[in-house]
């Protein structure tokens, strides 16, 4: 049987990147995601985070780390990918996204404690294997339930 496994964020950054070098000299982000999902409860539209870790590799790593900040918006392509590890005698395990694509999106978030860093004039995308998102555009909120056709 065949299987698929890809992921599409668009989100705010919750932290900065914090980004290290494996020995052989390879670049390695890892960055939190907060994603919001607006819900109705008890006739009330409100918005539900999901937060999510992410690692970025290679030059995506550090054009996140150079020009992303806590609060920064982006777009984040890539598959996820089941961790475990033993800690104190008990297995645990998350689920992470491995970042391949990332779209940096304008409109401020305004994050704060970028480490001296500015927002650059345009910004770059970043990729491990080409094509950016330049078209994207994140699909309008939910309307009321009183203006869904069926």
């Amino acid at each position: 049987m065949a299987s698929f496994n890809r992921v599409i964020l668009v989100g705010n950054l919750t932290r900065d990147p914090e980004l290290r070098y494996l020995p052989s000299g390879t670049a390695v982000a890892e960055i939190g995601m907060a994603v919001n999902e607006r819900v109705k409860k008890n006739d009330q539209w409100v918005d539900e985070v999901n937060f999510f870790d992410v690692t970025l590799w290679a030059r995506t790593a550090e054009v996140a780390n150079e020009y992303l900040s806590k609060g920064s918006s982006l777009l984040i392509e890539g598959r996820l990918k089941y961790d475990t590890w033993e800690k104190d005698g008990q297995k645990r395990s998350k689920i992470k996204i491995i970042g391949e694509k990332m779209q940096m999106l304008g409109g401020g978030g305004g994050g704060g404690g970028g480490g001296g860093r500015s927002a650059p004039q345009r910004q770059p995308a970043a990729s491990s294997g080409g094509g950016g998102y330049d078209d994207y555009s994140p699909p309008p909120s939910m309307p009321p339930d009183d203006e869904i056709p069926f």
